[in-house]
């Protein structure tokens, strides 16, 4: 049995209430809400320039909004500095686009940085093998841990990045734009890993993304962001079915109508692989 040790843990993770975020004259965004369901992979979308990460780094508390409230595991993070006595952050892991490795350090040295930072009592020897442990749950080979971020692959340095946002055991996962710049069999990979460890770990999962396949093939749930706000939230038939003209022109494109046949035969090709498999048994 699961013991609760956060009185919080049956609220949503994350809700948001009222956000603006303004840059001098420019309104990013204006009386944005959003509820995120605990143990689901939220796919956020929206059109360039419409403030997919500027929401992304409110939520962790790297942009102060102009206003609005922000609640993150039952506290709330506007207007608090998240390193003074509320503890939330380090509940939390972060992969940033392209990783965003420490050039300087190994990439077992990169995943002991937040070790470091929120338990600096640890063993160095522990540390060095939690590191290992997370970069090897990532798939990544033993001898990834000791080579540097300019001798990996691109894919590579993604699974690295995530080692280090899964470093701390968090609740929530950031995940701001995993497969861009992968070929489509790596960030198939990807998209399966992730799925793979919200399954196996219990995680919460903000997944920005422009990747139609990422949000047919593991997302519960997508946002889009439009006009400054939240325009609609659900499963893809669900989003479609609102008649939005730029929801409609997102998933019934070319590319969207591609991802929608690729979904349903993988789907296809799964229940025929689960139905051979109980006729074999």
């Amino acid at each position: 049995m699961r013991v609760n040790n956060h009185p919080e843990d049956d609220a949503p993770p994350i809700v948001v209430e009222g956000l603006v975020n303004r840059f001098g004259d420019f309104t990013v965004h204006e009386g944005l809400d959003l509820t995120v369901r605990r143990g689901e992979i939220l796919g956020v979308v929206g059109g360039s320039g419409s403030g997919k990460s500027v929401l992304m780094r409110s939520i962790i508390g790297l942009q102060r909004p102009t206003a609005g409230r922000i609640d993150v595991l039952g506290r709330t993070i506007t207007e608090v500095d998240l390193d003074q006595g509320i503890g939330v952050r380090r509940r939390w892991g972060v992969l940033f686009q392209g990783g965003a490795l420490f050039s300087t350090l190994t990439v077992g040295e990169n995943v002991e940085v937040p070790l470091k930072k929120f338990y600096p009592e640890l063993d160095p020897k522990l540390r060095r093998e939690i590191a290992r442990y997370k970069v090897i749950l990532t798939g990544l080979a033993d001898s990834a841990v000791a080579k540097y971020p300019s001798e990996l692959s691109g894919g590579m340095k993604k699974r690295a990045g995530l080692a280090r946002a899964l470093a701390l055991d968090p609740e929530l996962l950031f995940l701001d734009e995993p497969t861009a710049g992968l070929d489509p069999i790596g960030a198939a990979k990807f998209d399966r890993l992730t799925r793979e460890l919200k399954e196996t770990l219990g995680l919460t999962v903000f997944l920005i993304t422009h990747d139609l396949d990422t949000l047919y093939e593991i997302c519960d749930r997508v946002a889009v962001i439009a006009d400054k706000k939240i325009i609609a939230v659900g499963t893809i038939p669900e989003l479609i079915a609102t008649k939005h003209p730029w929801i409609e022109s997102y998933f019934n494109g070319p590319r969207g109508r591609a991802a929608h046949a690729s979904h349903d035969r993988n789907q296809i090709g799964g229940d025929q692989a689960a139905w051979q498999t109980e006729v074999d048994g």
